[in-house]
């Protein structure tokens, strides 16, 4: 039953992530580069200054600020999707996927801008009657109640992609393979310490998630700056360690994007080469979430009544989390030749990385940046989810959602790695629908909002 189930979910993500979607996602993200302009990439200065309070308005409708709104935005990317997702796409495609992940991480840029200025632009109100960001008020604000059923479909996939079974999966994986079994904790019974981790993971995330965005807020920002600082200095010594042999690897990831060499499947659209692109935008799209939703609801939440202010600060995730800290842990895998000389997938295959050349020192810092960023990731889509079935039932029943989110914790906890990648992808697949196709009806009034924010630039400052 269960291999039944596993291979109806690779199937069917393997459908969603064809040649449609991938127009529809970089095709979309190329749109609002071309519409823009490019004039946001210039003001990614003018970004940072807005996240050190320079324009906060403690008068403004929101819940978090820019700084809060980023960082739990960047808890929910940057992570697993980083450490364990970026080894995933070399594994299954290789090399040159990182290219293509580069590529959609520069036109998700672009996205993230689009996206978030919408989150804030047509913001609508819950049942309670608070005020509320994301796709979903976005299509019914900004195109009408008759675009309801879009912004149901978003919500109702969202249920789904918006739980942390991946994350709980690969914390799980990395405890069991390099802390449970080398120290003989817990028996020979895989289930069983699965199970136990799963089922601490459920109590943690429970402590700090049924106390809302505000607690989710301040407990990113307070622990996610550390950790990429931790893990971005670890990764960085490998790097420097092997420092001759980054210009090779380079021109590897760049030749291998259009030759698809080293692809495990290559029975999708364009043969090595289509699978080399769908991988590489699948697991950007699952790394840095421009274009899927997620990152809208995040920032809905921002204190700020200027909607362009807050697209300027969504641009800053693709490139902290896929042009930087994705490149770097493919580096990191790449240049240490595990990839080649082991069958170990996931996190899994990082943990080799840093154990080649830090031997258990490597290992230790890894766990603990893996059990941060996965933590921090699980307290963040909870907000999501709940934000989804609020709009789908009631806000003063969203907080059920919870228990559904707990419980996918545990799933995830005990479940093989390929049957949650599958679930996640293709949930975040449907999500992408809704979200690109109100994002590009809607586009021609982040233009002239944007116009006209940019044209006060020097008063600003």
């Amino acid at each position: 039953m269960l291999e039944t189930l596993e291979s109806l979910s690779e199937k069917f993500a393997n459908l969603a992530w064809g040649f449609p979607l991938l127009i529809l996602l970089i095709g979309g993200g190329l749109f609002f580069v071309i519409i823009s302009r490019f004039q946001p990439y210039f003001y990614l200065s003018h970004s940072l200054k807005i996240l050190t309070g320079k324009y906060d308005d403690p008068e403004a409708e929101g819940d978090i600020n820019h700084f809060q709104a980023l960082s739990a935005a960047l808890a929910a990317t940057v992570g697993m999707g980083n450490i364990g997702g970026v080894a995933v796409a070399i594994t299954m495609g290789g090399p040159g996927a990182l290219f293509w992940m580069w590529v959609s991480a520069m036109v998700g840029m672009a996205t993230k801008f689009f996206t978030c200025t919408l989150s804030i632009m047509y913001r609508g109100k819950d049942s309670s009657g608070k005020l509320q960001g994301g796709p979903m008020y976005v299509i019914m604000e900004g195109l009408g109640k008759n675009w309801k059923p879009l912004a149901v479909f978003f919500s109702v996939c969202g249920l789904l992609g918006c739980t942390p079974m991946f994350q709980a999966n690969q914390l799980t994986q990395i405890l069991r393979t390099e802390l449970i079994i080398p120290m003989g904790l817990m028996g020979e019974s895989q289930l069983t310490a699965d199970l136990i981790v799963g089922i601490v993971l459920a109590i943690i995330v429970s402590l700090v998630i049924f106390g809302g965005i505000r607690r989710i807020g301040t407990v990113a920002a307070a622990l996610v700056p550390a950790m990429v600082v931790i893990y971005v200095m670890s990764v960085l010594y490998i790097i420097f360690l092997n420092i001759g042999d980054v210009p090779s690897y380079l021109h590897l990831i760049v030749t291998d994007a259009f030759k698809g060499e080293y692809v495990n499947d290559s029975a999708v659209f364009g043969g090595a080469v289509g699978a080399v692109i769908i991988m590489g935008v699948r697991r950007a799209a699952f790394s840095n979430e421009a274009g899927i939703g997620t990152e809208s609801m995040a920032h809905g939440a921002a204190k700020t009544n200027e909607p362009v202010r807050e697209g300027l600060v969504a641009m800053l995730e693709p490139a902290i989390d896929t042009l930087l800290v994705c490149t770097m842990t493919a580096l990191a895998i790449l240049m240490t030749g595990v990839w080649t000389s082991t069958d170990a997938d996931g996190v899994t295959l990082t943990a080799r990385a840093f154990a080649s050349e830090m031997s258990y020192v490597g290992i230790g810092l890894l766990i603990i940046c893996v059990t941060i960023f996965a933590l921090t990731t699980m307290f963040t889509y909870s907000y999501y989810g709940t934000k989804c079935l609020g709009f789908l039932i009631g806000a003063e029943r969203q907080h059920y959602y919870n228990y559904f989110y707990i419980a996918s914790i545990i799933f995830g906890a005990i479940a093989s790695i390929d049957a949650v990648i599958n679930l996640l992808d293709s949930a975040f697949a449907m999500m992408a629908i809704p979200t690109m196709l109100s994002s590009i009806l809607l586009a021609p009034k982040v233009v002239k909002a944007s116009r006209t924010y940019f044209a006060n630039y020097k008063d600003l400052d």
